[in-house]
C-alpha cells in the first residue's frame, strides 16, 4: 500500500522516549506510515529557532496528521502556550479525551468508558484579552463564545456518539451563574441536540457533574463542554482510569488532526526509563481510527490492553516496577 506520511513531534522531558516507543509499535503493526520529525517548544529554542517555527508549521499544513509528545512551554513572560497556539493556527476545535477503564492500572474504579469532548479554540481558557494593570493589582481575562462554533463542537459530539454507537450526551455548563457565555452554549447545544432524537441528551452544571463523575461515574457516556470545564473535567476523568498516563487526547479541525499524550514533559523522571508510554500509544490507537486502518487501532488497543492486565511489566505511575522499554518490548511480543 501507499505510504502517509505524518508529522512527529517527539517534544521534551519523557517525550522522545513515549513517542519512540509507540513509532516501534506502528512499525511492528505495519501501520504503513514515513515520519517527518519537526520540533517545537522548549526543543524548538533548544535548537536555536523559535517556539513554533515555520518548518514545523509547514509540515503540520502539508501532513495533515499529527503524533505529538508532550511539549514544554518555556516559562516567562511573552510566550504563550505552545498548544494553545497549534490549536488556534490550525482551528483545531475539538479535544477528544477517551477515558477507558484497564484492568491492572490500579484505578479506583471499574467499567468507565467516557469521552469528553472539549471546545478548544474559544471561551476563556484560549487567554484571550489578558492585561495586568501597572501597579499589579488587578488582571483580566476576556472569555468569548461564538454560537457557530458552540453548534459546531456539539454537532461534532453528537456525530460521533452516533458512529461510535453511543446513547448518551452530556452537555456540561454553568448557564445559571455565566448568564452570557455559558447561556449561549448551552442554548446552542440545545438546538443541536434536537436534531438527534436518537441519542439522550441530558445536561448538567459543571460542579454537579464533578461531584456525580466521582460518585457515580459509569452515569456518564459522551461529555461535551467547554474549553475550560472541558480541561478540568477530562483530567478528572483520567484519574478514575489510572491518571494522565492512561489518557490519550485528539485534536480535532476541518483539515488537520493531532494525536498526543495529554499529560507534561514531567523532567523530574526524563531520562530515567521509567516513563509510561500508554497515554502516546492509545493517541496513536485514535490517529488510525481516523486514518481508517480501525483493525491495526483494535489490535493495538488489545495488546495494551493486555500488558498492563498481566501486571508484570507496568510502569510506577501504575504501582509497578516496569520501564518504558519493558512495556514497549512486552507489547511488541504481543503485536508480532
Amino acid at each position: 500500500m501507499d505510504k502517509r506520511t505524518i508529522t512527529v513531534i517527539r517534544g521534551d522531558g519523557i517525550g522522545p522516549d513515549i513517542v519512540d516507543a509507540t513509532l516501534k509499535v506502528l512499525d511492528c503493526i505495519d501501520a504503513g506510515l514515513d515520519y517527518e520529525f519537526v520540533e517545537i517548544g522548549q526543543a524548538a529554542l533548544d535548537a536555536g529557532d523559535d517556539l513554533l517555527p515555520d518548518r514545523a508549521l509547514e509540515s503540520i499544513q502539508r501532513n495533515g496528521v499529527v503524533l505529538k509528545g508532550p511539549v514544554t512551554t518555556p516559562v516567562g513572560k511573552g510566550f504563550s502556550s505552545v498548544n494553545v497556539a497549534l490549536r488556534k493556527k490550525f482551528e483545531l476545535f475539538a479535544n477528544v479525551r477517551p477515558a477507558l477503564s484497564f484492568e491492572g492500572a490500579g484505578a479506583r474504579y471499574e467499567n468507565i468508558d467516557i469521552i469528553t469532548v472539549r471546545e478548544n479554540i474559544e471561551g476563556i481558557y484560549s487567554g484571550l484579552g489578558q492585561k495586568i494593570s501597572d501597579d499589579g493589582e488587578r488582571a483580566e481575562l476576556t472569555s468569548v463564545i461564538t454560537r457557530s462554533q458552540s453548534q459546531r463542537l456539539v454537532r461534532f459530539a453528537y456525530e460521533m456518539a452516533r458512529r461510535l454507537g453511543r446513547k448518551k450526551v452530556t452537555v456540561v455548563h454553568k448557564a445559571n451563574i455565566m448568564k452570557s457565555t455559558s447561556a449561549l452554549f448551552l442554548e446552542a447545544a440545545q438546538a443541536v441536540g434536537d436534531e438527534y432524537p436518537d441519542i439522550e441528551h441530558n445536561e448538567i452544571i459543571v460542579d454537579a457533574c464533578a461531584m456525580r463523575l466521582v460518585m457515580n461515574p459509569q452515569a456518564f457516556d459522551v461529555i461535551v463542554t467547554t474549553n475550560l470545564f472541558g480541561d478540568i473535567l477530562s483530567d478528572l476523568c483520567a484519574g478514575l482510569v489510572g491518571g494522565l498516563g492512561m489518557a490519550p487526547g485528539a485534536n480535532m479541525g476541518e483539515k488537520q488532526a493531532m494525536f498526543e499524550a495529554v499529560h507534561g514533559s514531567a523532567p523530574d523522571i526524563a531520562g530515567q526509563n521509567i516513563a509510561n508510554p500508554t497515554s502516546v500509544m492509545l493517541a496513536a490507537a485514535l490517529m488510525l481510527d481516523h486514518l481508517d486502518m480501525k483493525d491495526k487501532a483494535r489490535a493495538l488497543r488489545k495488546g495494551v490492553r493486555e500488558v498492563i492486565a498481566e501486571g508484570r511489566h507496568t510502569t510506577p505511575d501504575l504501582g509497578g516496577n516496569g520501564t518504558t522499554t519493558g512495556y514497549t518490548d512486552a507489547l511488541l511480543d504481543k503485536l508480532g
